[in-house]
């Protein structure tokens, strides 16, 4: 049986780019035809050159019927097909986003300045309540508040949220410094599903077990329900093939640096990486499928991965 490989939509950021240049943007890739094509480019003079780069290029992707929904660092914004902008949407409490996820007609959004996920109503175009997570003595505990309002947390980012899947079972939230991946039900209490490593991307859960980008080994791994453990190595180029190495003082910028992951169905699943790049992998047959690069710009990653829904 042929399968026919996936069209995914992608984002990147890049990091130590200077005023002027590009930022990232939103790019479609074809792993039938191995076409890339850029739509956006992230080049804004509104953003914030202090720091590690954190508002530097477009983050999550979810979608909304005909509409593509795209997070940058405080705000959200509303595409059509043709990625041209119907809206967006920013919120006091809305710092450092990175992932989003669409259940029914709201929208859920990391906020990792304030370790908080926010909720956007898709029909009201508002956020309507937000949560900020809490590690107490006895566990985890989440406290909700109005972001309509000036009365809510103060920015914190002790946990670094950086993930949130949301399906009928509930949301899953995890960061880089959660090491666990944590279950929240709906009256808000947060619960420890499994132990995830310090500095990971993307958890989420799938076919029973967890998913997620392991950053600091440079390896995408599924742990099943049995504890058995697949592993795929990010993939790494020849240093001289490398451009800007060594540009970026955080060193950050970085060459296998994982995030960016999502499922295309009960057997494939796609990763990001820097230099940007996105791999398709094989759970059944534990391989690596195919690979597009995008760059080899050792700045510029990606960040956000999805399938594209829509038929051509």
């Amino acid at each position: 049986m042929t399968i026919r490989l996936p069209k995914l939509v992608a984002t990147s950021v890049v990091r130590g780019s200077q005023q002027g240049e590009s930022h990232g943007g939103i790019f479609t890739i074809d792993f039938e035809t191995r076409e890339c094509r850029q739509h956006v480019d992230w080049n804004t003079g509104e953003i914030d050159f202090e720091g590690r780069g954190a508002d530097r290029g477009l983050r999550g992707i979810a979608f909304d019927g005909d509409d593509i929904l795209v997070a940058a660092s405080d705000e959200l914004f509303r595409y059509d097909r043709q990625f041209r902008i119907r809206g967006s949407f920013r919120n006091r409490y809305l710092k450092h986003c990175h992932e989003i996820s669409r259940m029914d007609r709201t929208l859920f959004l990391t906020s990792t300045g304030f370790d908080s996920l926010l909720a956007f109503d898709l029909d009201k175009n508002d956020y309507i309540w937000g949560m900020q997570l809490r590690r107490e003595f006895k566990g985890w505990s989440g406290g909700r508040f109005d972001p309509r309002t000036a009365v809510g947390p103060e920015p914190s980012n002790n946990f670094h949220i950086n993930m949130v899947h949301v399906d009928a079972t509930g949301m899953y939230l995890s960061g880089l410094k959660t090491r666990a991946m944590l279950h929240v039900n709906s009256k808000f209490e947060v619960n420890e599903i499994c132990n995830i490593p310090t500095g990971a991307h993307n958890a989420q859960p799938f076919r029973g077990g967890v998913l997620l980008n392991d950053t600091a080994s440079d390896h995408v791994r599924f742990v099943a329900r049995d504890g058995s453990n697949l592993a795929f190595k990010i993939l790494h180029y020849a240093d001289e093939h490398i451009e800007f190495a060594g540009i970026d003082d955080s060193k950050i910028a970085r060459q296998g640096f994982g995030r960016g992951l999502c499922v295309v169905d009960d057997r494939f699943i796609a990763g990001g990486s820097s230099p940007s790049t996105i791999t398709l992998y094989d759970i059944d047959s534990n391989d690596t499928v195919a690979a597009v690069n995008l760059t080899m710009d050792i700045r510029n990653a990606i960040h956000g991965l999805e399938p594209w829904p829509y038929q051509e």
